[in-house]
């Protein structure tokens, strides 16, 4: 069973016909929303694209979320597909990871960052 069913929908900020909306358990930040399949897939490459398209459109609702609370200054959005790439929960999950200045010291490369060394080119 997927870790993410067994959130209430109390707990749902949002949702389409695919897909909701929950705050990350462990968030990198203030504000870090997860968009979560309905159906159990592995990742994105698993999605059809009536979802692809859905994710799109939530992306967008999460932003607006996040800054009814928040004053980011940029964002990430992130997937993880695959184990060699850091996915731990093998049920489709998109991050919207608001970013704020200062949050690290030299953010330049962004999620070049999931490798370390390639950060900095």
């Amino acid at each position: 069973m997927s870790v993410f069913l067994d959130k209430s929908k109390e707990e749902w900020l949002g949702e389409g016909n695919h897909f909701f909306m929950i705050y990350d358990g462990f968030p990198v930040n203030p504000g870090h929303i997860l968009i979560v399949s309905k159906r159990v897939v592995n990742d994105y490459f698993d999605l059809n694209i009536e979802e692809r398209i859905e994710l799109t459109e939530l992306i967008l609702t999460a932003k607006d979320l996040i800054e009814k609370n928040h004053e980011p200054d940029g964002y990430n959005i992130g997937m993880n597909c695959g184990i060699a790439a850091g996915q731990s929960v093998m049920h489709f999950h998109c991050h919207i990871i608001p970013r704020y200045r200062g949050d690290l010291n030299n953010p330049k490369g962004g999620v070049r960052g999931v490798i370390p060394d390639k950060m900095n080119y």
